[in-house]
């Protein structure tokens, strides 16, 4: 029988992605790219915000027609909303044959399985000792690999559901990870990211991830060496000196601020000052004066004052981050926060979401026009969408590049000279 999976939200999903396709093709089964050609549909889902979750909830039902003329087609959900909402999609939900939470992968053979006799399976409770070892992902059709080297949170910021869809923090052995890091470099994969909710908490017995990183940037398969996603309040001295001496590891750190006002970072449990963000960030930049920051940023906060999110928008006019995700509050059900009496309104949160927009906006254009004559280092990803004769790359930064080349160039690495710079993108000339 042939999956097929499609994957929503973050880089994690796209590594439990490939780890799934791997348990799955172990079983016996057969992947496909083609979703008309699968037997088994699977869906990676994200319950981060409300319109994920709505937006694959209504993908699924879309998809359902297709048991008409393929009566034998299974469906099943898997991620951060089946581990949520477990009982009300298998009761609810006509189009989905099968769930399994994020701990429960290695069951998947046996959970499809069991729909032979016409059985709906549930998930498990949380396992918050599951890192699957010993399993290593099936990547396949591009060029950078996620490895995971932490699961779980326990920071329980209180807008964020992650601690309680994916459980407490366990950290994988840095052995594992090494050699993981060192495989998928052997196979092609030159650019490596490594992932957790907050890598800079990584403890494997008396190994931290500063000394993780050491580690890793001796692996001598890969070239680049990234990570995601830093939280301020555990991101050291000892981990700034090591990303300024690794030769490996790139010039960018996503570093989520959420809010530069003290009252607001308290109420969202985040565990650092505004004052202590920005003396993060002098640092970063004093000892990489070449470093892109970006960064997430919420608006309209439970509480958050005109003034508050003011403190929050001077912030970000003063860093000038090289990019920012910035959403508007979403409650979450299960959440602290969703449960605060002081809510604020709709319009309130959409029109600060639009200036927080707008200030970037001119911030990135500006940082962009400023890459113009730079001599940077591309590690080539594809053809570009817009034209079959230009080719698409990242630069150590993290920006994106196309310049006109042959399409043998994919896969390798060529140094370009930046001559303009439109929206998100940058143009180069291979030197």
């Amino acid at each position: 029988m042939k999956f097929f999976i499609e994957t929503y939200g973050c880089q994690m999903n796209v590594a439990d992605s490939e780890l799934v396709a791997n348990i799955l093709n172990k079983a016996g089964y057969i992947s496909t790219s083609n979703i008309d050609e699968a037997d088994i549909i699977i869906f990676n889902t994200c319950t981060v915000r409300q319109n994920a979750e709505d937006r694959v909830l209504g993908r699924i039902s879309n998809e359902n027609k297709r048991k008409v003329k393929k009566t034998h087609l299974k469906i099943g959900i898997i991620g951060c909303v089946a581990q949520r909402l477990e009982e009300e999609l298998l009761k609810d939900n006509k189009a989905i044959d099968f769930v399994a939470g994020v701990d429960q992968y290695k069951e998947l053979p046996n959970i499809i399985n069991s729909l032979n006799h016409n059985q709906k399976r549930s998930k498990t409770e949380v396992n918050n000792s599951e890192v699957y070892e010993h399993l290593l992902p099936k990547r396949e059709g591009h060029f950078n690999a996620f490895v995971t080297i932490t699961r779980g949170c326990d920071n329980f910021c209180t807008y964020c559901i992650v601690p309680y869809t994916r459980g407490r923090e366990r950290s994988r052995s840095f052995e594992e990870i090494v050699t993981e890091v060192r495989i998928a470099g052997e196979n092609g994969f030159k650019d490596v990211t490594l992932l957790g909710q907050n890598v800079n908490s990584y403890q494997f017995k008396n190994t931290n991830f500063p000394e993780l990183l050491r580690k890793v940037n001796k692996v001598e398969s890969i070239k680049r060496l990234r990570f995601v996603t830093s939280h301020p309040k555990d991101l050291s001295d000892e981990l700034i000196e090591v990303m300024a001496t690794s030769d490996k590891i790139c010039e960018h750190l996503h570093l989520p601020m959420q809010s530069a006002d003290n009252e607001i970072l308290k109420r969202m449990n985040r565990g650092y000052s505004a004052e202590h963000y920005f003396k993060i960030v002098q640092k970063l930049r004093k000892a990489m004066p070449e470093i892109a920051i970006t960064s997430d940023i919420i608006a309209g906060f439970p509480g958050e004052t005109e003034e508050q999110f003011q403190r929050t928008y001077n912030m970000m006019k003063n860093i000038e981050f090289d990019y920012a995700f910035t959403f508007k509050y979403s409650p979450r059900k299960g959440t602290k926060a969703a449960d605060f009496q002081d809510q604020i309104a709709e319009k309130i949160r959409l029109e600060r979401l639009s200036r927080l927009i707008d200030l970037q906006t001119k911030i990135t254009h500006k940082k962009y026009q400023n890459q113009i004559g730079k001599i940077k280092e591309l590690y080539v990803e594809k053809v570009s969408k817009k034209s079959q004769s230009e080719l698409a790359g990242k630069s150590r930064d993290f920006k994106i590049t196309v310049f006109e080349g042959d399409k043998s160039l994919i896969g390798s690495f060529v140094k370009v000279k930046i001559v303009d710079a439109v929206g998100w993108t940058l143009k180069g000339e291979l030197m």
